[in-house]
């Protein structure tokens, strides 16, 4: 059911991308380029991309740039880059969670680093948007993982339930490049948004409002934590660019602290 519109300023906002989307002699040759404006990182965990030396590289450089790093977990299908549905157990999910996120906490520690977060990707990104009984058992295995891991997941009301039945911190993320229907859901049936300035339109609604257009030309209210930026379209960056002009990206708990008065 689509929330009463609500006008209401975005004071803080995280901006995320993903790293390590290469494997073996494929590699993603600009993702470090992204680093200088985000305010946070999902590192892959070796099943839809991500090997031992480009996970240690992209840790590496998140560090540098003192970014928040997550998880970004996905089935395992490198050559589908974990695009395609995969059944599986309850059982069998949860362990595909806690095998790669556990990973990536022990690489992560070997090198004096923190993970915050974990983010699904591709097919379990989706399907985690819109089946409540998949995204209860994601969220519940990434706890198994790290009692202090925060959930990332599609904005909407599948996600802003999963904290409260799981208690388990949550964020919830939109993303500019796609179409979404009046409920938040993303329509996968239509192709994403790849042009800057209506990008950057969408943006500088919803920092303003708390709403984004969806596919009935109307606008749908959301209580977003992040917005992810893809780095797939020749202009990506551009976007993320232009969007650091408009405010200046803040990791999700320290927005969260920082909206509480702790910090100022």
């Amino acid at each position: 059911m689509q929330k009463t519109l609500e006008r209401k300023s975005i004071k803080t906002i995280d901006f995320n991308c993903d790293l390590a989307q290469g494997y073996g002699v494929y590699r993603n040759t600009n993702e470090y380029d992204f680093l200088d404006y985000v305010s946070s990182v999902n590192v892959s965990c070796g099943f839809h991309a991500g090997d031992p030396m480009t996970i240690k590289n992209a840790l590496l450089a998140a560090k540098e740039k003192n970014v928040v790093i997550g998880a970004h977990i996905g089935y395992h299908d490198i050559q589908g880059f974990g695009y395609r549905p995969i059944d599986l157990t309850e059982d069998e999910l949860e362990a595909l969670v806690v095998y790669q996120v556990s990973a990536l906490l022990s690489f992560a520690k070997a090198y004096k680093l923190e993970i915050e977060h974990v983010r699904p990707h591709g097919a379990m990104y989706r399907r985690a948007g819109e089946d409540f009984r998949f995204a209860t058992v994601l969220a519940r295995a990434i706890q198994k993982s790290s009692q202090w891991l925060t959930y990332v997941g599609p904005a909407g009301d599948v996600t802003e339930k999963i904290g409260d039945y799981v208690k388990i911190p949550i964020a919830q993320e939109i993303m500019l490049d796609k179409v979404y229907t009046p409920d938040l859901m993303v329509d996968y049936e239509v192709a994403d948004i790849v042009d800057t300035e209506a990008c950057i339109k969408r943006l500088q609604h919803f920092l303003h409002t708390s709403q984004i257009d969806n596919n009935t030309d109307g606008k749908s209210y959301v209580e977003a934590n992040t917005i992810h930026f893809s780095n797939k379209y020749p202009n990506s960056l551009e976007i993320l660019e232009r969007a650091k002009m408009l405010i200046t990206p803040e990791p999700v708990n320290y927005g969260k602290v920082k909206a509480s008065g702790w910090v100022d």
